[in-house]
């Protein structure tokens, strides 16, 4: 049950970029990158919000079960702000770069102006 537990809180994105409000191209990247940073996607559910009540795009939230843990993804287009979640399992292997890598790839996209990250070793 070893494992690497990855967070990161980014504000300042561009709440006009497709990744903020298009569950495709949420879907895209997301996969991408899992499968960039050499992870296993072994299934995934991706939900569009409906728009604020004050207007402007919607949110969207993605998971993607991984054969080492999971990653979550939460836009907040109205906030600028995503919440990024990686966990990795380390008990065949030690996955850490893996993960570091997969949630690097996904701030570069979201390109935020300020980056709060914690780390957590588990087990």
């Amino acid at each position: 049950m070893q494992g690497l537990h990855l967070t990161a809180d980014l504000r300042g994105c561009d709440p006009a970029a497709p990744v903020m409000h298009d569950l495709d191209a949420l879907r895209t990247l997301c996969l991408g990158a899992v499968r960039q940073a050499g992870l296993q996607a072994v299934g995934e559910l991706f939900h569009r919000f409906p728009p604020p009540p004050a207007g402007g795009p919607a949110g969207v939230t993605g998971v993607v079960l991984l054969a080492e843990s999971h990653l979550a993804v939460h836009t907040w287009p109205e906030l600028g702000a995503v919440t990024l979640d990686a966990y990795v399992c380390n008990l065949g292997e030690d996955n850490s770069a893996k993960a570091a890598a997969l949630i690097e790839a996904l701030q570069a996209a979201f390109a935020p102006q300020q980056i709060q990250r914690q780390a957590l070793q588990r087990g």
